[in-house]
């Protein structure tokens, strides 16, 4: 994983630390990562795959993660947060999420978490929409070289 190269990642969200993202031993905390992750996959779901977490009928449940961490970050440093999707089946997406310091060609952090997408009202399972399928689409890579 630690392999991974920006160009890996075909959607980039920058993200500027601030001081209380430090924990005790001056470097990011472990669970802003997560709060990092929501971010770059949350807004490209509202760009890029008409998904909204307030009103859309289908909602993205989190039901596994996992973050590996190579590098320690800490304020002031501008993020780099770089998607893809490594799976995506009928009603559920895979995400990566590489974090990389701003102009540092590797990442410090690589993690991410499927979705399971259910009906708003029902939780019941349900089938991504064709509009959000093809934004997800986009995103999707080949990760059998990596």
């Amino acid at each position: 994983m630690k392999s991974r190269q920006r160009e890996d990642y075909p959607f980039f969200l920058s993200y500027r630390t601030r001081w209380i993202d430090n924990d005790q031993y001056s470097h990011i905390n472990n669970s802003v990562y997560y709060h990092l992750f929501d971010s770059v996959v949350n807004s490209y779901l509202i760009k890029h795959a008409h998904l909204s977490p307030t009103d859309s009928p289908l909602i993205g449940l989190v039901v596994s993660s996992y973050s590996h961490f190579f590098t320690p970050l800490s304020f002031p440093s501008v993020l780099d947060l770089g998607l893809r999707v490594t799976k995506l089946g009928s009603s559920s997406v895979t995400y990566e999420i590489a974090v990389f310091e701003e102009g540092v060609a590797i990442p410090s952090v690589v993690g991410g978490y499927t979705h399971v997408f259910v009906d708003r009202n029902t939780r019941k399972s349900a089938h991504i929409s064709a509009e959000a399928r093809a934004g997800l689409e986009k995103l999707l890579r080949n990760t059998a070289k990596l």
